[in-house]
């Protein structure tokens, strides 16, 4: 669990995880809280991993990975949002043969109306980029084999996102993935994320997982479209103006320049996820 003053968040969720997995180990990542956040894990029993500075949610859970001895891990929020009860039915799904299992929220369990909407369009872009359909990219709450989870810690943001990165990350690697319907309890205590200073960085997510997944998917339409309209605009001179204008030309070498960008690109990506032996 990553945990940031989460000190009331812990003390509600602990005591649950300890009732329903009684023989899990429990780490908690203390990322430079100024709370009681490391006192109260250990109260509980868990191993706390402190930071002597915020290093940032995805941070956390390179750090907690790292430092799990287990075969699974099991990653989930420290605000309460989360219910352990859950956890067997993430379990579950590992038991029958899927590498990843995550706990899909639905419109309820959406901090805001403006965070939700924005999540279900993460949901429709990457289902689009993947080909299957992704319930819930964001979510936090999730089982995973800790072996197939190591291989992409380099790849892993320090910041938010985690879940988007590495749930593309299992689809590029052909690993299956599955979605859990869960409910999601209100947050204690105050959210981490400012809508305005990580607007502009969700937004760079949607990029990130165009590029992570298959660039050409994004690159091949914008540079049609810019192949298009330079042929639009050609077509228009030349009925107008009888001539073939440097406009024309600008569109026609910008489509050139961004499919093979998206081309190279592609050859990045898959050395990325080449894997020997």
């Amino acid at each position: 669990m990553p945990a940031k003053n989460e000190a009331e968040g812990l003390r509600k969720t602990l005591p649950r995880l300890v009732k329903y997995q009684p023989d899990a180990e429990v780490i908690v990542v203390d990322d430079g809280s100024t709370d009681d956040t490391a006192a109260v894990a250990s109260e509980y029993g868990a191993r706390v991993v402190q930071a002597p500075y915020s290093m940032g949610n995805g941070a956390a859970i390179k750090r907690g990975a790292r430092a799990a001895t287990g075969e699974v891990l099991v990653f989930m929020d420290a605000d309460g949002q989360h219910d352990p009860a859950h956890i067997e039915a993430l379990l579950e799904r590992l038991g029958v043969g899927y590498d990843m299992a995550v706990g899909a929220r639905d419109a309820s369990g959406q901090a805001s109306r403006g965070r939700g909407a924005a999540n279900g369009f993460y949901n429709r872009l990457a289902s689009w980029m993947t080909g299957h359909r992704i319930a819930d990219l964001t979510s936090g709450f999730r089982a995973v084999r800790a072996d197939r989870f190591r291989e992409f810690l380099h790849l892993l943001p320090n910041g938010f996102s985690y879940p988007t990165t590495c749930t593309m990350a299992f689809f590029r690697s052909a690993y299956p993935v599955s979605y859990v319907p869960i409910p999601v309890a209100q947050r204690i205590g105050k959210s981490h994320i400012r809508p305005m200073r990580d607007g502009i960085r969700f937004l760079l997510i949607i990029f990130k997982i165009a590029t992570l997944y298959s660039p050409l998917k994004l690159f091949l339409p914008v540079a049609f479209a810019f192949f298009g309209i330079g042929l639009a605009y050609y077509g228009w001179t030349f009925t107008t103006a009888g001539r073939f204008t440097n406009m024309s030309t600008l569109l026609f070498s910008a489509s050139v320049i961004i499919f093979l960008i998206g081309l190279i690109s592609e050859q990045i990506t898959n050395l990325t996820y080449r894997r020997d032996g």
